[in-house]
């Protein structure tokens, strides 16, 4: 989570990243993204974000000290600007007051580092399995009805995706139909939006919610066209409290789901069906990224305060 130049991948994290012809791969992960003039938009409007966020740290008293284990949170994750509001500063593992465990993968071996404080606050070291069988599972133990099916045996439209955290892979199929290594196999949500685009294309919504300690704070209310549910691309997205979404039962069971996952920290993806009423969980991620780029900047900033002031509260024990 370090600003600074590094020697050894360039500066401002610019080694992190590979330029080719057509797109930018970031190493750690593969992410490819095309070059196009939407890019260059998406990145102008982090920059601004970024900057804020910059300015208004500056002006914030220190109140902690944090590391990140085995990777960097670099500034694109939202727990970077979330602890900069909060006061955090960064310093060596043996010296933080907190320590979170970083790695984005879907599996992980989370020992704590050795050279650790023995009082150190440990966030995410017991979220070990962000898969999504994991995630179907522990949704199901905490609402009480299923999103897995078994696709051999479901007649109907349903779900196929990569186990794989941040795939954006998934796509409907028609069941009965043989498994694929690799993959599972969920129902599909109606979670269509009331709201059309300019264009007048039916939307999909989907809930992020930011949690801290289990906690909901904040949620993105994200939408985009229903040919392009699975995607990444929103049309817009609004700031939502999660009293506005979600019943108080609703609220407790994500916290479950939360607990169940071992998740001190990240995001969790909620879908409401139309028909039903109903809340899924379909994902969730340890290593989260945003805030959204198609939120207002205003939001933004809105949003990074109030789970700064959640963050600040968890770690220190408030």
């Amino acid at each position: 989570m370090n600003a600074k130049a590094d020697s050894r991948r360039g500066p401002l994290w610019f080694g992190e990243f590979e330029v080719g012809p057509t797109a930018v791969v970031y190493r750690k992960t593969g992410a490819r993204v095309p070059f196009s003039r939407s890019l260059a938009a998406d990145l102008q409007s982090w920059l601004r974000y970024f900057f804020a966020v910059q300015k208004e740290a500056a002006r914030t008293a220190p109140a902690f000290t944090m590391a990140c284990a085995p990777d960097r949170g670099r500034p694109w994750y939202l727990i970077w600007p979330v602890m900069r509001l909060a006061g955090g500063r960064l310093a060596p593992i043996a010296q933080a007051d907190v320590l979170m465990h970083f790695e984005d993968a879907t599996w992980s071996d989370n020992a704590p580092p050795a050279t650790r404080r023995t009082d150190a606050r440990l966030i995410n070291f017991n979220c070990t399995d962000v898969s999504k069988s994991r995630i179907a599972a522990a949704f199901e133990a905490a609402f009480g009805y299923p999103l897995a099916l078994e696709p051999t045996r479901h007649t109907g439209p349903a779900v196929e995706k990569s186990e794989l955290n941040g795939a954006h892979d998934g796509r409907t199929i028609e069941c009965p139909a043989a498994p694929r290594p690799g993959h599972v196999y969920q129902r599909l949500i109606d979670n269509r939006s009331q709201k059309r685009d300019a264009r007048g294309r039916e939307l999909v919504e989907d809930f992020r919610c930011p949690t801290v300690g289990g906690k909901p704070i904040c949620v993105f209310i994200k939408r985009r066209p229903i040919d392009a549910r699975f995607g990444n691309d929103n049309s817009e997205v609004e700031l939502a409290l999660p009293e506005q979404l979600f019943s108080v039962d609703e609220l407790s069971r994500i916290g479950d789901f939360a607990r169940r996952l071992g998740l001190d920290w990240g995001g969790v993806d909620v879908l409401r069906d139309k028909g039903e009423g109903r809340l899924y969980i379909v994902d969730a991620n340890k290593t989260d990224m945003g805030p959204p780029i198609a939120l207002p900047l205003a939001d933004k900033l809105a949003a990074t305060r109030m789970l700064a002031r959640a963050f600040r509260a968890y770690v220190k024990g408030e």
